[in-house]
């Protein structure tokens, strides 16, 4: 009988993570870009998976840091998480404004 590796199940599961970045790292940003239909995938697709990955137990600092950097790419094409310009600005910005005039009869 042929005896049999056994590996503790964190380094199965680092190694696992590690194969998911690489393959989202390979073929996100061409399912993004696509063809002449548009993105293959859509960049709510690729930050679902990301963000399940970002949810594992177990991510090295080096696996956090290749995440970070895909959803850093991931925000040139789809950037859900940034807010429109005319809501970043204070509340009080809107009050110094002019009145648009209403002409007389």
């Amino acid at each position: 009988m042929a005896p049999m590796l056994i590996t503790p199940s964190h380094t199965l599961s680092a190694t696992l993570i590690d194969q998911d970045i690489a393959h989202i790292r390979r073929v996100m940003l061409p399912s993004l870009t696509g063809d002449l239909g548009g993105s293959i995938l859509p960049p709510a697709y690729w930050r679902k998976r990301l963000h399940q990955l970002l949810d594992s137990e177990r991510l090295s600092h080096a696996q956090l840091c290749a995440v970070d950097s895909l959803l850093l790419q991931l925000d040139q094409y789809d950037p859900a998480d940034c807010l429109p310009s005319w809501k970043t600005l204070p509340l009080d910005a809107y009050e110094g404004r002019t009145a648009i005039s209403q002409p007389s009869h």
